[in-house]
């Protein structure tokens, strides 16, 4: 094992669903697909909501108190999403899903390409395995979170491909990079972030993760790339607080 093999195994696993998924989907009925996509965006909320108790942890409670958690999550979202709608990170995502299908000269529909890659690549990157596999990847601890992540990844990888396209497997690229990044931020800072911090993470991860779910379900088209900077400002505003405390 070296740091980097999670992240490289699931690239493999996003890469391998994707074919398999790209195979079946000829061969399934558009209803049946929009049952998977359905499906899929059904455990992606429960996924997301499961992150999101965190906000209650014992351990985020002890260390900002108890009122503080819920108004942590809810500030990290709003600054983030004031950084992340000026730098206009979303619509950076589907230029980059544009250009990745020119460059692969994908066939079907632009928008449809761009969808397949911004949805799979946030439901891919954005919960707390990315985060925390990585990091422990990169800080020595072993890649067992990631090589858990993979295998989910990759099933859901399937059902992506069969109903969404072949901008999943694009995806791959974001998954590569991202954890990639991270790993390697892992291997820098040695283990530094406290659980209170990792937390914090997490909740505001499982709430994006919500927001993907609406997007997949048709029921409302969060701009969650746009909301990925809170990621960063939940942990430094956990600790504000501790230091204001």
């Amino acid at each position: 094992m070296f740091p980097g093999f999670g992240t490289l195994v699931n690239v493999a696993t996003v890469l391998i669903g994707s074919a398999i998924g790209l195979l079946l989907g000829h061969r399934l009925p558009e209803r049946t697909r929009d049952t998977v996509t359905d499906a899929l965006g059904l455990v992606t909320l429960l996924i997301g909501g499961l992150s999101a108790v965190e906000v209650t942890s014992a351990v985020l409670s002890g260390a900002v108190g108890s009122s503080a958690p819920v108004l942590i999550v809810l500030g990290a979202l709003l600054v983030g999403g004031i950084v992340g709608s000026l730098a206009d990170i979303e619509r950076r995502l589907e230029g980059l899903g544009s250009w990745l299908q020119q460059r692969f000269r994908a066939g079907g529909s632009q928008s449809r390409f761009v969808e397949a890659f911004v949805s799979s690549s946030l439901v891919f990157c954005v919960g707390p395995l990315t985060i925390l596999g990585s990091l422990s990847d990169g800080l020595g601890l072993g890649a067992q979170q990631l090589l858990l992540k993979s295998t989910l990844d990759g099933f859901a990888a399937i059902a992506f491909a069969a109903s969404l396209g072949v901008g999943v497997m694009a995806s791959a690229l974001a998954v590569g990079v991202i954890q990639g990044a991270l790993t390697l931020i892992g291997v820098l800072i040695g283990d530094f972030l406290p659980d209170a911090h990792l937390a914090a993470i997490t909740a505001t991860g499982g709430l994006l993760l919500v927001g993907v779910g609406l997007r997949l379900l048709k029921i409302k088209s969060v701009p969650v790339g746009n909301l990925l900077p809170a990621l960063v400002v939940a942990p430094l505003l956990v600790q504000l607080v501790v230091v204001l405390r």
